[in-house]
This record gives structure tokens, sequence and C-alpha cells, in this order.
């Protein structure tokens, strides 16, 4: 737990001082250039991926509601330009996160967007419902979280979804080590200030948990970054019970995570040890929260979650019965294909350069790279596995129980994600 959570302030007087602060050190850093982010997500593919993250068993659609909540200083703009047929609506506290935005808005001419400065807590001010609801790296910094995301599920449609994103608190134990030390030193969050922590923290020693952070997170390479990180008035994070807890307690039900191998025991280093049946066997929930122990390292919580009235809820991919077969398989753009170490022997390995942890990688052999080359967002499983055999060559009952494990397993790599065709 942070100090800042402990320093008895009253929610209001904390509300205006996250305010002040964003004010002052808008987050994140401002751009004024996003040509090379439209030219992204001009590609269909990725837009469709990005779609069934959220919608598993619908059609795809390009004319949603979407709600950027706490949206900074390019956030709304980004989603308005990458789903032009969409309507985009940001809102943020911070009056200098606003005026960025708009003049993104005016730069880019984004006619589908529409800004608002008002508190996520206040979003039905707004009289509106939508699809999609975008909330990453802000209901930590809020004086009651829970609160707020109440009021994002009831502007969230019944049929809706939610991206939210908050910190985990074990790869953030250096973080709050270095707040702590900061409170107690007087630390505040003017240029001199800032200018003197970056270079003092030079002189970290090798063996703070915050060196590494330090070296590799994007969050600590420039000064404005490291006061979000290191000088933000207010700062809780979330254990995987926790947040399961804030998400249940506001009326919301766990989809997935939108990064999966990190949390599942059958995925990594850990499957091959002594404690894999065990974990295997654990409630999912519980599942998660020993993953999180186990791995030490993880610096926020990304995930999907939806009302908990919604008449299906989040519908996961199901590998009993024979329905996956008619599954239509995607390519995530994150996902890469190495040889490996053997290239003689034909080793291959698929990577998810998402994943930060090393022994995230799957190894195929050749049957299974040939259908991984199939997959292309039109053919169905049972399409893919038929272009995968010689002509006239059907597979035995072995063969389909392997190729079906091996789906389930790129989706948990997350290496792909699905287009569910359901029946029902």
């Amino acid at each position: 737990m942070s100090h800042r959570q402990e320093s008895g302030v009253v929610p209001n007087l904390k509300a205006d001082k996250v305010r002040d602060f964003y004010n002052s050190h808008p987050y994140p850093p401002p751009v004024n250039n996003l040509e090379e982010y439209c030219r992204r997500w001009q590609d269909e593919t990725r837009r469709r991926v990005d779609y069934h993250y959220f919608w598993p068993e619908k059609p795809y659609r390009e004319n949603i509601e979407i709600l950027v909540a706490g949206c900074g200083t390019s956030q709304a703009a980004k989603y308005a330009l990458r789903e032009p047929n969409s309507h985009v609506v940001g809102i943020d506290f911070s009056l200098s996160s606003i005026e960025h935005t708009r003049e993104l808005k005016q730069k880019y001419k984004l006619s589908n967007l529409e800004v608002h400065q008002i508190p996520l807590e206040r979003v039905s001010d707004l009289g509106m419902t939508f699809d999609k609801i975008v909330c990453t790296g802000v209901l930590h910094h809020l004086p009651d979280p829970e609160s707020g995301l109440r009021a994002l599920r009831e502007a969230l449609k019944v049929e809706g979804a939610l991206n939210l994103m908050v910190y985990a608190p074990y790869g953030r134990a250096g973080v709050y080590l270095i707040q702590e030390y900061c409170c107690r030193l007087g630390i505040g969050s003017t240029d001199r200030d800032i200018r003197d922590l970056a270079e003092t923290l030079t002189a970290l020693p090798m063996s703070h948990p915050l060196a590494r952070l330090l070296g590799e997170s994007p969050d600590f390479q420039r000064k404005d970054s490291l006061a979000d990180a290191l000088l933000n008035p207010q700062d809780r994070a979330y254990s995987v019970p926790q947040l399961f807890n804030l998400v249940s307690n506001a009326g919301l039900r766990f989809g997935r995570w939108i990064r999966q191998a990190p949390y599942s025991p059958r995925c990594g280093s850990i499957a091959g040890t002594p404690h894999a049946n065990r974990l295997q066997n654990l409630d999912i929930a519980e599942q998660y929260a020993q993953m999180e122990l186990f791995r030490g390292t993880m610096l926020r919580h990304n995930l999907i979650t939806c009302r908990d009235d919604h008449p299906r809820g989040y519908r996961l991919p199901d590998f009993d019965g024979e329905g996956w077969l008619e599954y239509v398989p995607f390519r995530v753009p994150e996902a890469i294909t190495k040889q490996g170490k053997n290239p003689n022997k034909g080793t291959t390995i698929l990577i998810n350069t998402a994943h930060t942890d090393p022994d995230l990688i799957f190894p195929v052999d050749d049957l299974q790279m040939r259908m991984v080359d199939l997959i292309d967002g039109q053919r169905t499983i049972r399409e893919i596995i038929a272009d995968s055999f010689p002509s006239g060559k059907e597979p035995g009952t072995s063969e389909i129980i392997a190729i079906r494990n091996f789906f389930e397993m790129l989706s948990l790599f997350d290496q792909v994600i699905f287009r569910i065709i359901c029946s029902d």
C-alpha cells in the first residue's frame, strides 16, 4: 500500500490535489503527431481483432458508442482516429488534458469525437450509455475507486464491455518505496524537484526493486512520466483478489485478461514444475491469484469486464464438444514467429511481444506451423485443418484431440483471438 493511501486526506481534497497535479503535469506526455498511429489502425484485421476481444460472439461492427473515461491528453483522439465510424466521447477532469485533446480533434478533423471536462464520477451528466468503455490507468488515482467504477457500470449498455486497467502491487514495490522516500523528504512536484529526483535516482543501488523499472519501463523514461509514477498525490494498487472484489462490488463481472498467459499455470515454465497440477486444479480465480504471486513482477492488471446483468456474460472459448471447430481465429498484432535455437531440427517458436516474461514462448512443430500460417481471420478451424492435411487424408481422433489442445493453447498464449460462432 502506498503512503498516499494512508495520508488521511479527505476525499474532496484528494481529488483537488490529483486534478491540480494533472493540470501541471498532463499525462501521458502530450503528442501532436498521430500519423503513424493512424496508419497502423487502417488495417481492418487489427480492428477486427480488437473488436473480438470485447465481443467474441458478435459479428464485427464499426459503428459503436465508445467512452474513454479519464482520456488524458490523447487517448480519446486515438480512439476517434482508429474508429472513424464510431462515436467517441472523452472525459477528463484535467483542463490541460482536455485542451490537448481538443487540439488533436481540430488538427485531425475528428468530427466523431466529443470531449467534456468532467470527473469520471459524474459520467451520468452526459445522459448517454456506451457499447464500450475504456478506463485505463485512472481508477487507482480516484479517492473512491469503487464509486467511480459503479458510475461507469451505469453508463455501460447491458451487453457492453468495459476495458479496465489498474496498478498491481507486487511489481510496483520499488515504486512505493520511493514514493515513501519522497514523502518523508518533502519532495514536491515542481520542475526543480522532479529534475533533482531524476538525477538522484541515477545513484539508486542496482539491487533496489525500482532499478529494473528505471531501465525498462517507459513510465520512467521521461521526467513527466517519472512524476506521474512517483509523485502522484493519490495512488493505490490491487492484487488479483482485491481486483475481483472491486469488480464484483461495482456490479460487474470479470470477462478475461487482455493478456492471459502470465495468469495461467498452463503457460510458461510453471507448467513443467511439480506444482503444475495442483495449480491447475484450483478455482480459476485462485489460479490467477497464485500466478500473480509466482511471477511477482506484474505492474498492472488489464482486463475486460461486463455488467453482472448481461444476459449471457462474457463468452470465453469452449473446447468441449465440437463447436470449437467453427471458431474463426485471428493472429493478434503482437504475435510473431521466430526460428528457435535448433534450426536444423525445424524448431519454431511463437512469441507475443507484449509479454514481459521471457518464459512465455510457444514451440510448434511443422504441422502446427502450417495451421498457424493458414490463420487469416476468414477460415474456421475446421477449414484450417482440412487445408493442413494432404488431399484425401482425414485426421484421426487422436490428431483432432491434439489439434483441439493446440488451438486452446494458442489462445492461452495470446497468439490468437477467436470469432466464436454460436448456435444460440
